[in-house]
């Protein structure tokens, strides 16, 4: 296997437990995704979906990120949504994937939600900096669940 092989994932995963049941979880992450998602994603400074705001598998977003300064446009679509278990979105032309896992805990009374990105290639020319990625990319999966956790826990719908 090559070293630099740019078609080997750079992912970064977090969990967290809330305080809410998971249909109530997976309500404000999967259902209500292309109403909250700006919300929790504190880069995103512009975000429109495209196909409505039903969030169903082929549904189609796009999203301008602020990242170190620049900004990045991208659109994704929804891949698998998987009531009240998993949603997950590609990107379209763009090569990185999210899954969000929502698993019931304690008598459904608490939700373990489980955030991963992935970044499905990187170019040749970067994977020099994959460490320095990876730790951006799992910086940046702690600070979605923990947005949420936040925004559940005022009481956000």
């Amino acid at each position: 296997m090559n070293l630099f092989d740019i078609s080997k994932p750079v992912v970064g995963k977090a969990r967290i437990e809330i305080n809410r049941p998971v249909a109530y979880v997976f309500c404000f992450v999967g259902k209500k995704f292309f109403d909250n998602y700006p919300r929790w994603a504190l880069e995103v400074s512009e975000f429109n979906p495209l196909t409505g705001t039903e969030v169903f598998v082929g549904a189609k977003a796009r999203q301008i990120r602020l990242e170190q300064g620049q900004k990045i446009e991208s659109v994704f679509e929804v891949s698998e949504f998987e009531t009240p278990q998993k949603v997950t979105f590609v990107g379209v032309g763009t090569p990185f994937r999210n899954t969000y896992l929502f698993t019931s805990r304690v008598d459904n009374d608490f939700t373990e939600l489980e955030f991963s990105f992935e970044l499905l290639e990187l170019e040749l020319f970067m994977r020099p900096f994959e460490k320095l990625i990876r730790m951006a990319i799992e910086e940046g999966a702690e600070n979605t669940v923990e947005n949420i956790k936040n925004l559940l826990a005022d009481g956000c719908q």
